[in-house]
This record gives C-alpha cells, structure tokens and sequence, in this order.
C-alpha cells in the first residue's frame, strides 16, 4: 500500500514513527499520525490545518501533558480503593522510605530495559508497528482516495482516514463532532483545489 502514497504522505508516516520513538510509544498510533502530518512538506495542508488552530507543536504539547499528567485520575483512584490499595497510604510509605519528594524524583534503573522493540536506554529503536487505529487509519485514507478517483494516497487522504474513525486521544485532539465534520470538509475542499 505504501508504494501508493506521494511523497508528503511517505514522509507524514516516517515522522510520525519517529514522534512515536521520541514520546516513548511502543506503536505508532493515530496521534503520532497526525503529528507527521502537521510536519509533512504539504504546506498547503500543513496552512490549512495551522488556519483552525492544528499545530505540530500545539499537538506535541497536548501529548506531553497527557504523558506526564496524573497517571490515576479519581475513578482509577476508587478502583484500587475498592480492592484495598488506599493511594494516599501508598505515596506516604514510599515518602517515609525515600524521602518527600521520591516520586517527583527520577530514580535510576539498574538493569535497562529491552525488548522486542527497545533499544539499551529502554527507547523504542527501529521499526515500531502501527496499533490497531492507525492500520485502521490507514486502510481508511487507501478508500478515500480510490472514492476520490485518485490515483495515489496524498497526505490530505491519510487526514481523512483518521478523520473518519478518530480514536479517543486524537477526538480529544481535534474537539467534538463538529469540528471533526469542519475539518474533514475542509480536507476535502483542499483536495478538490489541488487537483
């Protein structure tokens, strides 16, 4: 399928799997997706979406916050409650043994962790799949330009594949219903002026 796509699209999907090494991501997922796109050499694509407030940076700033916001939010908090873990009581030990500030600290790790797709540091290295979303994602952009009548995936046709079944972290990154429907309106817009 990759053989289809335009130069801009092949270049979203390399940064997107680089944006998916860089934020520690085990997959490359449809927010990291969105990330290549906002950084692909289509500027006509890259102004429109900068035109509705998308940015790569607005959007990796968005993730970074997601990744390093509270890990358990009240509802997690009142699962582990309901089995017997009290959180409250769990920082409290970890604070009397290893001082107040242990878990705001990074504590070094003896043995690295590795895997299938890490590297000596615990980084992803080399290929990273794509999670089940994006290959979703992707097979949805392949049908919007056959719809289309074109003959080759651009990077305005992998927006609409994840526009049309965003996940729950990329909805969050675009806004309500509306604005997914704006915005694939849009898209669609640019792709008839830049036939």
């Amino acid at each position: 399928m990759f053989e289809r796509f335009d130069k801009a699209a092949r270049y979203a999907i390399v940064v997107a799997q680089e944006e998916a090494r860089e934020l520690r991501s085990s997959s490359v997922e449809m927010e990291h997706m969105l990330l290549g796109l906002l950084a692909s050499p289509d500027d006509g694509l890259k102004q429109m979406l900068a035109e509705r407030g998308y940015t790569a940076e607005g959007v990796r700033e968005a993730l970074a916050r997601k990744r390093t916001g509270d890990p358990l939010g009240a509802e997690d908090a009142e699962a582990l409650r309901s089995i017997g873990i009290d959180l409250d009581a769990v920082r409290e030990s970890l604070e009397a043994t290893f001082g107040e500030d242990a878990l705001e600290r990074a504590v070094p790790v003896d043995e690295p962790r590795r895997g299938r797709f890490r590297g000596p540091k615990g980084f992803p290295t080399g290929h990273i799949p794509f999670d089940r979303d994006a290959k979703k994602a992707l097979e949805l952009s392949l049908r919007e330009a056959l719809t289309r009548g074109d003959n080759h995936i651009a990077a305005g046709h992998v927006l609409l594949g994840i526009l049309r079944a965003p996940n729950a972290a990329t909805r969050q990154l675009l806004g309500d219903n509306d604005a997914v429907h704006t915005l694939r309106a849009a898209v669609t817009e640019y792709l008839d002026n830049a036939a």
